[in-house]
């Protein structure tokens, strides 16, 4: 098994390119495509750290950063916790760590960007299923048995629902958690819905790194299936928080793109 360093998503060994990161969505280093294993990242001082954000979620980072740095969410529930996306890094350590919040059921990560070490962190942690949704199984660079296909709509545990929205990828999706955010409700967002920076609003593209837009049509789809859904508290995959009347903000961003992609406001420019 072998890493690309750019995005950290595990490939097979003979694997001599990595097609996410050849995507339009993502980008090769000037250098050409780069590798890396789970030995040399760890000879290299690379870690895990979990951290509580609020009562019963963690989040997962690596340091130094591994990859684009995303941050993964653990989740816990009287029925067994859920690990939400993937760091492209993991080892005995943080597999202990996150045994001891409680058992992992099912390991879910939103959209191909933050497959990462998919398999590893699921053979760490005992076999853990891995649930990959059915319209982006086309981008699994590494196949194993652990890796389950789904759609539409996962009641994945009470309280706890994985709901595929698409536009970033077709399969791109979020978790419902209806607990969080002192049981207001917290949405899951990843790539799929993005946290702006304000902390106040969010943006829906097709490509972050590359400035590619989703059009009015997919955004008005992906806000309205969000919608279906409480939710107060909103997080995204890079640390970035909108605490407080989170599904009303993605709805004026949604009515915002659209608007200024429509041509709405090309009197302001």
């Amino acid at each position: 098994m072998k890493i690309c360093l750019t995005c950290a998503v595990e490939h097979d060994d003979a694997a001599r390119s990595c097609r996410i990161c050849a995507d339009e969505r993502q980008w090769v280093p000037a250098a050409g495509q780069q590798w890396t294993t789970l030995d040399k990242l760890s000879a290299a001082g690379h870690r895990v750290v979990v951290r509580e954000l609020e009562p019963d979620m963690f989040g997962v980072t690596v340091e130094p950063q591994v990859g684009i740095g995303q941050e993964a969410h653990l989740v816990r529930t009287p029925a067994g916790n859920v690990l939400w996306d993937l760091t492209g890094y993991v080892d005995e350590d943080a597999a202990r760590r996150v045994r001891e919040l409680g058992e992992v059921v099912a390991i879910v990560p939103s959209h191909p960007h933050h497959y990462g070490v998919q398999v590893e962190w699921s053979r760490a942690l005992g076999g853990v299923p891995v649930l990959v949704a059915e319209a982006d199984m086309e981008w699994i660079a590494r196949q194993d048995a652990v890796i389950r296909p789904w759609s539409g709509q996962l009641d994945l545990l009470p309280g706890i629902t994985v709901r595929q929205l698409g536009g970033h990828f077709p399969g791109s999706a979020v978790l419902h958690w209806a607990a969080g955010a002192e049981g207001k409700g917290v949405l899951f967002s990843a790539d799929t819905i993005h946290a702006n920076p304000d902390r106040k609003s969010v943006a829906f593209m097709r490509s972050y790194p590359n400035r590619i837009p989703l059009s009015p049509a997919v955004v008005e789809r992906v806000t309205r299936t969000a919608e279906e859904f409480e939710f107060d508290r909103l997080y995204d995959n890079f640390g970035k928080i909108i605490d407080g009347d989170a599904r009303a903000a993605v709805r004026r961003s949604a009515d915002r793109h659209i608007g200024w992609v429509r041509g709405d406001f090309d009197a302001l420019t």
